[in-house]
């Protein structure tokens, strides 16, 4: 490699002395001046250019205006110099190099119109109108490095400590000055610098988090806006991670994500769809943005997505509208953009399993409180094809959830028909805990009739309900223990619960009087119920009831002191029975 001397001169007032290096027979100018050097040189240009835009003949509104934007750089420049960062950042030195360009350039306009010896008065106009747009930029750019702290945040040093290394410093700053390029100059620029934070993201994708301000945030959702489809990609691909990464989601939201996000759901590249999808699957677990999402009019196109969106970008958008759907006050406005027809048909034939669950626990919510919405949802088919989900390895609390909202809206014959008990059994030997709790809740509200009692308990279910009087969480024992106490009420289910050598312990360990135990006055049913048999009365006194019944009589447990009554006498008359 050698170096030579050289001149690059866009014109004779902005002139500046460069090294050319030749490497390999190519010459790559390289900038020897120093921030200080190109100061110096942008403030000689300043007076020079004025006194050329005055003299200037013809457009006097337009020269009117750019005289009137070329007085506020010599106050910029001046704060510019006079921030403590000034020396120490190149994107200082790069916007003085880019004033400079652009004092160049109204040089040489005044003095063609100076002259008259422009090609045409159009073309004239359209350079004058580019210029105002190009002084207007340094000036915001100027006004930017100096009021937001991008300088600050692009030359920050790190806390040093003996365990940072000197490069882990120098990577941060990079970090810093890369995220600060993407809100200073023109598109193209910020294009480059977007290009850069992708490569740095995947590359090290925990230090561009550790070094994100919100300007850089603001930055990244103005982007998001750009006429260019693959600035728009780009951006929303970075600011996917962000939200994903749950760092800066309430960042994002205030500098107002979310319209450009539902934009390109309705309209972006397949790329753009599918990571405007899943940030907004991650920003809509909060309520409040949630709400926001609707207010913006984010559910039509989400609809849509999951009717004809990929497999990915369909599955983010049912999660999404399943977020949405657990804020109640957005129920009805959900159900008047289709989103029960569109989960029952994700629930038949939706790509992804995901997408399945997702529609699920979405029905699940919507029926949770409102009659209406419960009505949509069995007009619309809803029972059949959550049953039909049911029939899977692995049956989904949310399905089972939704039924049990369900079961109280529906004709009893009509359940039998669609074979719901059947189903309900498969939960309980297959599904998790929370899957046979909501079963468990479905039997409750379904068991009315006697008929229904009685089928419930030819289907095998007791022996499973007795089991669960075991389960670890209190709400699981209590729907258990208060299902046995409503089947109990048919003669054949209570020789059932009987058979079961687990039913008395089970029971009589729910008897405990502590606050926590809600399951207590079910317990309490199930063994008065069982209390004219001999066998589980001596059962009974043997694992204790007596003693928790005498609590419970004090705390007026409904059924407690009458029970507690006949295991004293079944106890006496054993007792004379010895002697």
């Amino acid at each position: 490699m050698r170096r030579k001397k050289g001149k690059h001169t866009n014109h004779r007032f902005c002139a500046y002395q460069t090294e050319i290096m030749v490497e390999d027979g190519d010459e790559v100018a390289v900038d020897a001046r120093s921030t200080e050097d190109w100061l110096l040189h942008a403030q000689e240009l300043v007076p020079v250019v004025l006194d050329k835009a005055r003299e200037a003949k013809g457009f006097a509104g337009r020269w009117k205006m750019i005289i009137a934007k070329l007085e506020q750089i010599p106050s910029r420049l001046s704060d510019l110099s006079s921030h403590p960062c000034f020396s120490k950042n190149a994107l200082c030195k790069e916007q003085l190099q880019a004033v400079s360009k652009t004092l160049g350039e109204a040089i040489e306009l005044a003095e063609l119109c100076m002259k008259e010896k422009y090609e045409g008065k159009l073309r004239m106009q359209s350079d004058l109108d580019a210029l105002t747009g190009k002084l207007d930029l340094n000036l915001r750019d100027c006004g930017l490095l100096i009021k937001t702290g991008v300088l600050g945040e692009a030359t920050l040093p790190l806390a040093v400590s003996s365990s940072v290394a000197e490069s882990d410093i120098a990577i941060h700053n990079n970090i810093r000055e890369l995220l600060a390029r993407l809100q200073i100059g023109h598109l193209e620029a910020k294009h480059q610098a977007l290009d850069s934070v992708v490569e740095a993201m995947k590359e090290d994708e925990k230090n561009v988090l550790a070094a994100l301000g919100r300007s850089n945030i603001a930055a990244l959702v103005q982007l998001l806006t750009a006429t260019s489809p693959r600035i728009r990609e780009k951006t929303v691909t970075v600011i996917c991670s962000l939200a994903e990464s749950g760092s800066c989601e309430n960042w994002l939201v205030s500098e107002g994500v979310l319209p450009p996000l539902i934009r390109l759901v309705e309209s972006g590249s397949a790329v753009g769809k599918e990571k405007a999808t899943i940030s907004l699957q991650r920003l809509s677990m909060s309520a409040e943005t949630a709400r926001a999402i609707v207010g913006h009019g984010g559910v039509p196109p989400l609809v849509e997505l999951c009717q004809i969106g990929d497999s990915v970008s369909q599955a983010s958008a049912a999660c999404t509208l399943k977020n949405i759907s657990a804020v109640p006050e957005v129920r009805q406005t959900l159900s008047e953009e289709g989103i029960v027809r569109t989960m029952i048909n994700l629930l038949n034939c939706g790509i992804l399993l995901g997408s399945k669950e997702h529609a699920a626990e979405c029905l699940q919510n919507l029926t949770a409180s409102n009659e209406n919405l419960r009505k949509s949802v069995i007009s619309e088919g809803g029972v059949r094809s959550l049953l039909a989900y049911l029939d899977g390895p692995l049956p989904q609390e949310s399905a089972v959830g939704a039924l049990r909202n369900l079961v109280g809206s529906v004709p009893e014959t009509s359940l039998v028909s669609l074979g719901l008990v059947p189903r309900l059994v498969h939960v309980l030997k297959s599904g998790s805990l929370g899957a046979q709790q909501a079963a468990v809740a479905a039997i409750c509200r379904v068991c009315s009739s006697t008929d229904m009692k009685k089928m419930v308990g030819e289907a095998g279910c007791i022996p499973l309900l007795v089991k669960m009087l075991e389960a670890k969480s209190n709400s699981a024992r209590e729907v258990a223990a208060q299902a046995i106490a409503s089947l109990m009420v048919v003669s054949q289910n209570r020789k059932e619960v009987k058979k079961d050598d687990k039913s008395v312990p089970n029971l009589v360990q729910l008897l405990d009087p502590s606050p926590i135990n809600t399951a207590k006055k079910y317990a309490v049913t199930c063994l008065g119920s069982l209390s004219s048999s001999k066998k589980c009365k001596k059962l009974m006194i043997s694992y204790g009831a007596i003693g928790y019944l005498k609590k419970l009589t004090e705390m007026d447990i409904p059924g407690a002191k009458k029970l507690h009554e006949r295991l004293e006498r079944g106890k006496l008359k054993s007792f004379f029975s010895k002697k």
